[in-house]
């Protein structure tokens, strides 16, 4: 079956993870998909809004992180990771970060260069544990943003992939 006949092709609302992504009329460059605007080549302009913005934009993200922070303050294993008094520069960091890989504002990269979130996490020692505490503040308030289910979904595939990678040791 061709994208152009499929039925996510004639509703851009059925996209999935798995389902392969429409094309526009008469392109034929890449499109992405799930949570990422749908573009009609591959340098062309989005034909949709960016996943940034159908979740709520920057507020959105602020609460999700000002949430996951409020449990990060209390952690035993997370809080040591955080070397400043106060967690603000951390949040606006991780702020940023979720905002540009979401389609929004390019900050994270304008003020701090390319993410390599492996290389900035090799001082830390982020061991299973660690990673089981973060997903679990991460969890905590992603639940407290009513998304949509494919938006939170999509977040909190992306989340769990994202710790998983962080992973750096095998050590207590």
């Amino acid at each position: 079956m061709s994208d152009e006949t499929s039925p996510v092709a004639s509703d851009p609302s059925a996209l999935g993870a798995a389902t392969p992504a429409p094309r526009a009329p008469g392109t034929s460059g890449p499109v992405q998909s799930a949570g990422v605007p749908l573009r009609g080549s591959e340098h062309g302009a989005a034909l949709g809004p960016s996943f940034y913005e159908t979740v709520g934009g920057r507020e959105t993200f602020e609460r999700l992180v000002a949430e996951f922070y409020r449990g990060v303050a209390d952690d035993p294993v997370l809080r040591p990771m955080y070397p400043e008094e106060d967690l603000g520069p951390a949040a606006e960091r991780l702020t940023m970060f979720l905002e540009q890989y979401w389609g929004g504002p390019g900050t994270y990269s304008e003020q701090r260069g390319h993410p390599r979130l492996r290389m900035r996490h090799l001082p830390f020692k982020v061991n299973p544990e660690a990673r089981d505490r973060w997903l679990a503040h991460m969890r905590a308030a992603v639940d407290t943003l009513d998304l949509p289910p494919l938006a939170e979904e999509t977040l909190w595939d992306y989340l769990q992939r994202a710790a998983f990678a962080m992973v750096n040791t095998f050590e207590d």
